[in-house]
């Protein structure tokens, strides 16, 4: 029979998603070096000790907070646009939607802070050089597929169009936010979403 000594403490889902949502918050408005255990936990209404054992210390609650973040950036890839059949129209759509989610408060500071804390955390550099929203990715890569087997566009590489059109609408949006500090109206929001569609969909014109 095992002691109490020799048991695995059990991890609470419901603590996890609370201490989660508290760090993104308390190290979005603080900064990493400002933050610690004992605010994140006091926010999560949980002891520091709960944090501790669910995310080990500061810096790994940290990158599963920008995890989060990115994860959140990829929207719900099965609720995206309702696709009408014209290129432009759908990546217009999309575009939108996309820029909606990264330039969203919660997103857009956790991206501010992981640029400022990047060279600090060597995790970060590794996870930086992937996509920035894998599961909107795949679901534009999907569509750009989709128009290559129909014809109603050429993408030889559906995965590198996809990530063409994603980094240049997000760094479009990013740039003239100001990098999320700034808002951005829904027809400006549609113009640089369908500027960047525009461009994609000349390239790739049959």
């Amino acid at each position: 029979m095992t002691g109490s000594a020799g048991r695995v403490p059990r991890r609470s889902p419901v603590k996890r998603r609370s201490i989660l949502d508290a760090a993104i918050e308390v190290f979005s408005s603080q900064g990493y070096a400002r933050t610690s255990v004992d605010a994140i936990a006091a926010a999560a209404g949980v002891g520091k000790q709960t944090v501790y054992g669910h995310f080990g210390d500061k810096e790994r609650l940290f990158l599963a907070a920008v995890d989060e973040a990115r994860a959140a950036s990829s929207g719900d890839p099965d609720n995206l646009a309702s696709f009408d059949g014209s290129p432009l129209a759908d990546l217009t759509a999309i575009g939108e939607r996309l820029l909606d989610v990264v330039l969203s408060p919660r997103v857009a500071a956790l991206h501010r802070l992981t640029v400022a804390e990047i060279s600090h955390h060597p995790q970060l550099q590794r996870t930086w050089k992937g996509s920035a929203a894998p599961a909107l990715d795949g679901h534009i890569a999907a569509y750009f597929r989709t128009c290559d087997l129909d014809g109603t566009l050429v993408v030889p590489d559906p995965a590198r169009t996809a990530r063409q059109f994603a980094y240049l609408l997000v760094t479009e949006g990013r740039v003239e936010t100001g990098y999320g500090t700034l808002p951005l109206s829904p027809d400006r929001r549609r113009a640089i979403a369908g500027d960047c569609a525009d461009l994609i969909v000349r390239a790739h014109r049959p």
